[in-house]
């Protein structure tokens, strides 16, 4: 989600996340998108650009996110990473060995503690930067091409990111998290998340609670040897990209636009006084959605459906009340366990 505001805010040339998703999750889709993409800068005279890249990018497509999962269960064995090349699967060995030398020992490093990658020392700026430009070198020879040579200037902002000031809506949240938090040490609880909603109108318009941290967690399966899964732990993972959304269903509208002019936008210092001290992500803006208003809506259907079917309803309204209600359990426990890995990102790398 940070590399959609991201991109709304800055306005580069292109999100490296829209153009996975366009390319249908494929390792080597969006190899051949980015090219598309910078020859038809080149045929308009744009010699430039930029590109965003979510820090979680090397993770969700699904050819290096199988070979992660190999090369973490034979780390957590105990397999040297100097031994764990010949003891991958065929396929996964050869995707390996396609990878450039020092991504291969970036993905090598230990898994952190909930068996993710590290990815803030996986450099994978550097790696599109490597295969996109031998990409371009291959179509130029071929003649497929006809553009200036691709050159790729690499940053990475982790720590400016971590280590920007807060502006005036980072306060007030910070704030009402702090004053939920008392009132849920005031009421005796424990094992509390506090929480905000309804952030894209004014502060006395938002709406506080708290929800049990259990809530938030979901099982990861964890599994003995590289190919097997046999044992789950509970954790609280990322939140993914809403790809029905509105924020990025104006990423969509507006992504050619980004590609071919020169929108860049430097948003500036922060400002803690007028004008705009008050501005808040792009993201909250375009959103309508008031979660906690539509928990609070759900329950009175849920209501409403009880005072309904109860001891003296006819046989009728409870056959279609126990139908419907086998349907809604099904499709919420598909997406309930679906998998998220979309948009699962932690914006770091430009």
């Amino acid at each position: 989600m940070l590399a959609s505001i991201l991109l709304l805010r800055s306005i580069p040339s292109l999100l490296a996340m829209f153009a996975l998703t366009l390319s249908l999750l494929k390792s080597m889709g969006i190899l051949n998108l980015l090219p598309i993409g910078i020859a038809t800068m080149y045929k308009s005279y744009k010699y430039h650009g930029i590109i965003l890249l979510p820090e979680g990018l090397i993770e969700i497509i699904p050819e290096v996110y199988a070979l992660l999962n190999e090369i973490h269960g034979l780390l957590q064995h105990g397999v040297s990473a100097a031994k764990i090349s010949p003891q991958l699967s065929p396929w996964a060995s050869a995707l390996f060995e396609f990878l450039p030398p020092f991504i291969k020992k970036q993905l090598l490093l230990f898994p952190e503690s909930d068996d993710s990658a590290q990815l803030s020392q996986i450099e994978t700026e550097k790696l599109l930067a490597h295969l996109v430009e031998a990409e371009m070198n291959k179509r130029l020879k071929e003649g497929t091409y006809e553009g200036k040579k691709f050159n790729a200037i690499c940053d990475f902002f982790g720590y400016q990111a971590r280590g920007s000031l807060p502006s005036k809506f980072d306060c007030d949240y910070a704030y009402v998290l702090g004053h939920i938090c008392y009132h849920i040490l005031v009421a005796g609880l424990n094992g509390y998340m506090a929480i905000v909603t309804n952030l894209k109108n004014p502060v006395d318009k938002w709406r506080c609670g708290s929800a049990p941290i259990t809530a938030m967690m979901t099982v990861k399966r964890w599994g003995n040897n590289p190919r097997a899964s046999s044992f789950g732990k509970a954790a609280i993972h990322p939140a993914a990209v809403d790809l029905k959304g509105k924020a990025y269903e104006l990423l969509q509208q507006n992504a050619f636009n980004f590609l071919m002019q020169d929108l860049y936008r430097n948003p500036g210092p922060l400002q803690f006084r007028r004008p705009r001290h008050d501005a808040k992500p792009v993201t909250l803006c375009v959103e309508d959605q008031d979660y906690m208003g539509r928990i609070k809506l759900l329950r009175e259907y849920l209501e409403k459906v009880r005072t309904i079917v109860k001891p003296g309803c006819s046989q009728e309204v409870l056959k279609v009340a126990l139908s419907a209600m086998a349907s809604l359990i099904d499709v919420l426990s598909v997406l309930s366990s679906s998998p998220t890995s979309i948009g699962q990102f932690g914006t770091n790398h430009s």
